[in-house]
């Protein structure tokens, strides 16, 4: 790393004794004590490093624990039987008990001085980093200086190099070193800065987010690949409308989602409401501890370009289904230039979207082919959440939610008309326009016009 990305941060040693910090063993996994200690007794240095420490100093529980030490990965490898190294980019070890992994990472080096470990850097970004170094290059070498902290299992005491202390006390995020410096060697820690402020409820210092608009740019040159776990980590965490929220006032939604970034800019009060209401349905499932899928917050996150584009096409007399085929293939390309979405999610996405015209076709055959759909949940939970959209959509999911809660036998002779003319209840469908097929188009195979 350029020493010009560290002309702020020298480091201070500020120590922390047991009795002045809240972390206490019995919040730490057995397993990463095992580690620790087993270090330790070794002769070598033990620390619990990065978000666990910064967690438990917030009064949270980590699920996952990283140990920082002098011994090299070879070493770490000699003294657990039970561990393997991994990566070619940062070599580390992960030691496994069990289901649990504890990642082990010797003390990276500034590289200012000849060491063990190799280096390699192209264009300002780290490609490879495996020089070994002494802990006070390592807490110069984090990214955020709360992530500094090093917890001690020597003496119980946590070891401050940067000023993390004095950051988790005012919850504010501030980098380590020239933040154009740290961005341009890893653009996606702007992610990471608006994910960890949404998760801590923590402010981004101000020089930390002033060259967010120059630098977003950069975004586009991260794999899309690591982008699609980060988009997972905004939203999927139980955060994910504080991070949409910091994305947008930090200007980089439109460097991760620019489909979205337009639709929104149009001023769509009830795309907005969507995308609001669906993100925090997304955190209340997360913390209940419900399942969640990429899948239902990517149709969320880009259905305003859809629907746009599709109903411009219908008004240009192309047939409705090949309208909104066209129009979900067109915005899932140009989003996944950006994010990896898997076509796994991507298919789900197509049928939530697809499926949204065809509630307006209240026929008996229509309204039980839907309701046996596979994604017919999902696509029904999506039109509650499109309610702003208009009363007719409002008054649409009134009805399908009442029919669902109807005996078959019951459904079926309203819609047939055979019980008292229940099916005059039925929200009226939009007027359709009627035309003729050729028989080689690809929506003619269609068997349900959307």
């Amino acid at each position: 790393m350029n020493h010009d990305a560290r002309t702020n941060a020298t480091p201070a040693l500020r120590i922390i004794p047991r009795e002045q910090h809240v972390i206490s063993r019995k919040n730490i996994s057995k397993a990463a004590l095992r580690v620790l200690y087993r270090l330790n007794e070794a002769g070598y240095q033990a620390y619990l490093v990065g978000g666990a420490v910064r967690d438990l100093l917030l009064g949270g529980h980590p699920k996952d624990f990283d140990v920082a030490t002098n011994a090299t990965p070879d070493e770490v490898k000699k003294l657990f039987r039970n561990s393997r190294l991994i990566g070619r980019r940062f070599r580390l070890a992960h030691v496994v008990y069990g289901p649990e992994i504890i990642e082990v990472a010797t003390f990276r080096g500034t590289g200012e001085e000849e060491g063990e470990g190799d280096r390699h850097i192209v264009d300002g970004r780290i490609v490879r980093d495996n020089v070994w170094g002494s802990i006070e290059e390592d807490a110069i070498r984090r990214d955020f200086r709360v992530n500094a902290l090093y917890y001690d299992i020597s003496d119980f005491s946590v070891r401050d190099y940067v000023g993390g202390m004095q950051d988790v006390e005012d919850r504010v995020l501030h980098l380590i070193g020239d933040p154009e410096t740290r961005y341009r060697e890893d653009p996606v820690r702007m992610l990471r800065a608006v994910r960890l402020a949404a998760k801590l409820n923590f402010r981004i210092d101000k020089a930390a987010a002033a060259p967010f608009d120059e630098l977003g740019p950069l975004l586009g040159d991260a794999a899309p690949a690591r982008l699609f776990d980060e988009s997972l980590k905004l939203f999927l965490s139980g955060h994910g409308l504080k991070s949409f929220h910091m994305l947008e006032q930090t200007g980089l939604l439109k460097f991760m989602f620019p489909a979205t970034a337009r639709a929104l800019k149009r001023g769509d009060k009830a795309l907005r409401a969507l995308i609001e209401q669906g993100l925090a349905n997304t955190d209340a499932r997360v913390a209940e501890g419900k399942s969640v899928t990429p899948a239902f917050l990517f149709a969320v996150l880009l259905w305003g370009e859809v629907r746009d584009l599709a109903h411009t096409w219908i008004t240009k007399e192309m047939e409705p289904v090949a309208a909104w085929e066209r129009a979900a293939t067109h915005v899932i390309a140009e989003q996944c230039q950006r994010v990896a979405i898997p076509r796994r999610f991507t298919l789900t996405m197509e049928e939530i979207w697809g499926m949204q015209p065809r509630f307006e076709q209240v026929q008996r055959k229509r309204v039980f082919r839907l309701m046996a759909h596979p994604r017919f949940r999902a696509a029904f939970d999506f039109l509650l959440l499109r309610a702003a959209e208009s009363p007719a959509v409002r008054e649409l999911g009134a009805w399908w939610q009442h029919a669902q809660q109807l005996p078959h036998e019951t459904l079926a002779a309203a819609l047939s008309g055979s019980a008292g003319g229940a099916e005059s209840s039925a929200p009226a469908a939009k007027p359709r326009k009627r035309r003729r097929r050729k028989p080689t188009s690809k929506a003619g195979n269609k068997s349900d016009p959307a």
